[in-house]
């Protein structure tokens, strides 16, 4: 199947045709980092780097751009509010992001290019676009003519007589037209400021990811990540300044992603976007939005000391990336309850295997994979459709949600194979049919890894190693052994179902009876 995205700009799914043949270049916007990250500034992370995974193992040589804002009307007021320099709270922030991206696994982002390193190229752009007559200088400020781009609106579908009324106030009234933005704004006393030819000042919202792009990516690229909520005016106004420079078409594919909403409430998490990665909370988001015990945008660092991360990126991409997210502890919790059954089968792969299902080698490359044939055969052109429909999934639109429903499947399939052999049992000397499930369980970590999940083993929580509950548990279930052996059920499953109250799952297995958490 041919590897098909949708696009914003024509509204529906192309074929993917790169601009370099065999090379990708992708922009996603980046945060502005006056605060800690919030789940929201994870989404699109999260996204865009299963993406890059999909292409890379498709055989695209991938680079991934995404930008970090360290200087903005936020960062200044925070950091007088906190009584420190916009260069310390912008590191601090910088770094909290950089720490919840490798917490959530996303490591295929190659630059990361801050805004005040590209002053100079802003200003080129800026230069060139007043040269062409679509822009113009005023009172230190400098603007975008709107009205002199005759495909502004194409991106978002408005008009511009429609975009007046939902365009950000501007400092300067004198502006030609209401629809005009700001390339450039002139200092006020005590802000950080850059020498230009129009006087002291600093870049407008739009223009640094621009001229991030270009210096990276080149006057044209191929995809451009971000909310669905940047659409208008940040990715309209992107657009038009970057095609009116250059003469050029800026982005072949635009790819925007849902937003994450409170589940069950209207309004996307943690309140309107006013600039990429900042959010203004109102008063209907506070109440709606109650994450992980708090009102408003949830710290990240907070919901991973409630989820473990890969549950909260299973449950990032458990929906398509265009669809909005119902984001709620609850729904989280029942991912986590999928991806125990993940996890059980793991544990039971090294007890039959003795090897360890993270250590297993799989294939880097789409081409690369092979082996699925042999006895039994059934099993493998189970193994081999489930792995064609994972694929089919992800070459159409980058289908995640499809694609993990294809995982489960697989996991049902290899658990089948152990169960029918019973490859824990007298079936373990079976070495056909052990090598036919370490082959299955190569499949499923390979196609996992496109998603970004079952890397590595979860971190242990401290407790399930503790001496004395250890004990405890061998003494509970030593008891319910005999209270079975006896006969006396009632006993045994008052002691199952009391565990289970305190979260306790018992397995019982021919070699003995297990016990996990959760």
């Amino acid at each position: 199947m041919t590897l098909r995205i949708y696009n914003t700009l024509s509204r529906k799914k192309e074929d993917f045709q790169t601009i370099k043949p065999g090379k990708v270049g992708i922009y996603l916007c980046g945060p502005t980092v006056y605060k800690h990250s919030h789940i929201g500034h994870m989404v699109g992370p999260v996204i865009i780097d299963t993406i890059a995974r999909y292409l890379t193992y498709n055989n695209y040589d991938v680079k991934f751009v995404n930008n970090i804002t360290d200087i903005d009307d936020k960062l200044i007021n925070k950091a007088a509010e906190l009584n420190i320099s916009v260069e310390k709270l912008a590191a601090d922030m910088t770094q909290d992001y950089f720490d919840n991206l490798e917490t959530m696994g996303v490591d295929t982002i190659t630059d990361f290019p801050k805004a005040t390193d590209y002053i100079e190229a802003m200003q080129e752009i800026i230069q060139s676009l007043i040269d062409k007559d679509f822009a113009y200088p005023l009172d230190g400020d400098v603007y975008f003519s709107a009205a002199a781009d005759n495909k502004y609106g194409c991106l978002s579908g408005r008009k511009i007589e429609e975009m007046i009324a939902g365009t950000r106030v501007e400092a300067n009234d004198k502006k030609k037209n209401p629809a005009d933005f700001a390339l450039w704004k002139k200092s006020r006393p005590g802000e950080p400021a850059w020498d230009s030819p129009w006087g002291p000042g600093r870049p407008g919202w739009h223009i640094e990811c621009s001229a991030m792009s270009r210096k990276l990516l080149g006057d044209s690229f191929d995809i451009h990540g971000g909310g669905l909520d940047l659409m208008f005016p940040h990715h309209e106004n992107e657009r038009a300044q970057s095609e009116c420079c250059t003469g050029k078409t800026y982005v072949r594919y635009w790819v925007h992603n849902g937003l994450m909403q409170a589940s069950d409430a209207a309004g996307k998490v943690g309140g309107q976007h006013d600039r990429h990665g900042d959010v203004a909370v109102d008063q209907q988001a506070q109440e709606a939005d109650k994450l992980s015990g708090s009102k408003g945008a949830a710290s990240v660092k907070e919901l991973f000391a409630v989820h473990p991360p890969e549950i909260v990126r299973l449950f990032l991409l458990s929906t398509h990336y265009r669809s909005p997210i119902a984001f709620s502890d609850e729904n989280i919790r029942e991912t986590g309850k999928g991806i125990e059954g993940f996890y059980r089968f793991f544990e039971t792969f090294e007890r039959i295997t003795g090897e360890s299902f993270y250590q297993l080698p799989t294939a880097d490359k789409r081409e690369q994979s092979t082996g699925l044939e042999g006895d039994p055969a059934e099993y493998f052109q189970q193994v081999s459709e489930l792995r064609q429909r994972f694929l089919e999934a992800m070459d159409d639109d980058f289908n995640t949600g499809g694609a993990i429903g294809v995982l489960f499947e697989l996991r049902s399939t290899l658990n089948a194979l152990i169960h029918s052999q019973n490859l824990e049992g007298e079936g373990k000397q079976n070495q056909t049919m052990v090598e036919a499930l370490k082959t299955g369980a190569s499949q499923l970590k390979e196609l996992s890894n496109l998603l970004g999940v079952f890397r590595k083993a979860p971190a242990k929580d401290a407790n399930a190693d503790d001496d004395l509950v250890n004990q405890l548990m061998e003494l509970v279930l030593d008891i319910r052994k005999d209270a079975r052996a006896n006969k006396n059920w009632d006993i045994a499953d008052k002691i199952r179902e009391g565990l289970a109250a305190c979260q306790i799952t018992v397995e019982d297995r021919p070699e003995g009876s297990l016990w996990r958490r959760g």
